[in-house]
């Protein structure tokens, strides 16, 4: 689909999306980026990323310098597209591309009813040799492509002074059909970019009751009582971060204490906030934590402050706008409906992350005392 192409072109003032489809507009504008309505003509399912650049360019004659960033490469870091920004601006090149290092051996295609062998392509059966002491190929990826003004005008994204840049096999993930979309999203969740701040253990997780424990709905019977329903999953999630050693207490803008009372979660809860942040810092203070160590789960705009100040931030996929801007993961499901367990995974894959990463340092001091001490 046409809409689902939107290159993001970089200038100095920041961050353009080249698209024709309204909700890509809504989502760019909520989290900073500016628009440009890509026209119909280069709006077809047969249009490609060059002509919708060349029509941008069109109507931005201050542009030198086009990076183009496909939204189909999720795992791209921003160090990445630094590195190349200075390949262009301060070495000179006139075009840069993205490419991965593959050790794959290439054979001839015998279509059917052909009557011939398949050949060798890159690779001497009579001297076949092991994958990994071969250096492999570079092949495109399809990350981004950078490219002067100049070039582009003259319908090309790669020329005159080239050069390519070769990302790492595990940052190099591009989504072209749905088996990639799972493959994508581990690679994003093992090795995406997290900021310049090591990830520590998670020690609490901090819930909004309304919205993501509950769907946010509340029924009123004819005697005036509240109901209100919760998924099974959630419950389960709750009981798997406490069996983890991870605390979990509960938040609430309204008095909902009667229905937490009904629930026997045995999770400490804060009801009537008015100030959802100084709670959080309270508890945080109290727990004597580091800010790395709790991870908030929340759906409005009350929750927007602390979903900013958490190590480890999450909201279901139905909160408002503003809530999904600050936070670091977006659940695929709706709140009351599995957010709660999903978000719990989601902090379990990361704390794996985190424990993977102290072994290797373990291992990395134990050979480095073993040396010392043979020295």
């Amino acid at each position: 689909d046409s809409a689902l192409r939107m290159p993001a072109l970089l200038r100095e003032e920041g961050i353009w999306v080249s698209t024709d489809h309204d909700e890509i507009e809504k989502v760019a504008k909520q989290f900073g980026a500016q628009v440009h309505r890509r026209s119909p003509e280069v709006s077809q399912d047969s249009s490609t990323s060059l002509e919708a650049i060349t029509e941008f360019l069109n109507h931005h004659q201050e542009v030198d310098i086009v990076g183009n960033i496909q939204a189909t490469s999720p795992c791209l870091h921003p160090s990445d597209l630094i590195k190349v920004a200075d390949l262009i601006q301060k070495e000179g090149f006139d075009s840069v591309f993205s490419v991965v290092r593959r050790h794959q051996f290439r054979w001839s295609e015998v279509k059917k009813g052909e009557n011939k062998m398949t050949e060798p392509q890159n690779l001497n059966p009579a001297k076949r040799y092991r994958r990994q002491d071969w250096p492999g190929e570079l092949y495109e990826n399809g990350s981004f492509y950078f490219a002067k003004r100049h070039l582009i005008e003259k319908g090309y994204l790669q020329g005159g002074k080239m050069a390519y840049y070769e990302m790492r096999a595990e940052h190099s993930v591009d989504i072209d059909i749905d088996i990639d979309w799972p493959i994508a999203e581990q690679r994003v969740l093992s090795f995406g970019y997290f900021g310049k701040e090591p990830l520590k253990e998670v020690k609490l997780l901090v819930c909004s009751i309304d919205g993501c424990l509950t769907n946010g709905r509340i029924y009123v019977t004819e005697d005036h009582k509240e109901m209100v329903s919760y998924d099974y999953r959630d419950i389960v999630g709750i009981d798997l971060l406490k069996k983890r050693g991870i605390q979990v207490r509960l938040i609430s803008d309204r008095d909902c204490s009667k229905t937490l009372s009904a629930m026997q979660l045995g999770c400490v809860a804060k009801v009537n906030v008015t100030n959802k942040l100084q709670v959080l810092k309270d508890w945080q203070e109290d727990m004597g934590l580091s800010w790395k160590e709790v991870a908030y789960l929340g759906n409005e705009e009350t929750d927007v402050e602390c979903l900013k100040q958490a190590g480890m931030s999450g909201v279901p996929a139905d909160a408002c706008a503003a809530a999904q801007k600050a936070a670091g993961y977006i659940c695929k499901s709706r709140g009351g409906c599995g957010a709660v367990r999903e978000f719990a995974e989601h902090i379990f894959l990361l704390l794996e992350k985190v424990n993977s990463a102290r072994k290797q340092l373990e291992e990395i001091r134990l050979k480095l005392i073993f040396c010392q001490f043979w020295s």
